[in-house]
């Protein structure tokens, strides 16, 4: 649980704007595309994007961009961490040449859980696709303690529910965040 600031390169990113766009789930597939791409829907029967439009025969389809990542079982199929961590994508570090990106490998563990098991929120996970100014001091206060978070509020999109059901794992997820016991707290 130190809090150990690296900085992280500035690669160019792969084209991150594709994978966000292709956030689909799944159901049928089509002929040409690759094997495991039948996890997502087509552009033109996703629902989200209209069938008619010209631009579907430009935009990539999700099964063609997301198959070769890590594959996840929830939210868009895809494993966001590993895909990073394992060379898959690189986004930018930073837009402005002068902001400086510092990695933070730190926990933070939330006890107001009620009978659920505690939140272990692991700031390294966060630090390598965001700047800490993305949430702090808006969304999140940096002082323990000061922001009341809870689960109906981040169901509502607030907090954690910023990113998470929407361009990260779904909030049905709950094991990956409610991770630790309180019994486990205390051999620590």
């Amino acid at each position: 649980m130190g809090t150990a600031a690296t900085s992280r390169p500035t690669t160019p990113a792969f084209p991150v704007w594709v994978l966000w766009s292709c956030l689909a789930l799944v159901s049928g597939s089509a002929p040409g595309q690759p094997q495991g791409a039948e996890r997502w829907k087509l552009l033109s029967d996703d629902r989200l994007h209209d069938p008619a439009s010209p631009a579907i025969g430009v935009l990539q389809e999700p099964g063609e961009a997301l198959s070769l990542m890590p594959p996840d079982l929830v939210g868009n199929k895809v494993n966001w961490v590993r895909a990073l961590r394992e060379g898959y994508i690189a986004p930018r570090a930073k837009v402005l040449e002068d902001t400086t990106v510092k990695l933070l490998d730190s926990k933070v563990i939330m006890m107001n859980t009620g009978e659920m098991p505690l939140v272990v929120f692991p700031h390294l996970t966060h630090t390598e696709w965001l700047d800490c100014s993305n949430c702090h001091e808006g969304i999140f206060k940096s002082e323990a303690g000061a922001t009341p978070v809870n689960m109906f509020q981040i169901l509502q999109g607030r907090y954690c529910g910023r990113c998470h059901g929407a361009v990260s794992f779904p909030l049905t997820e709950c094991r990956r965040c409610h991770s630790m016991s309180r019994s486990e707290l205390k051999t620590r």
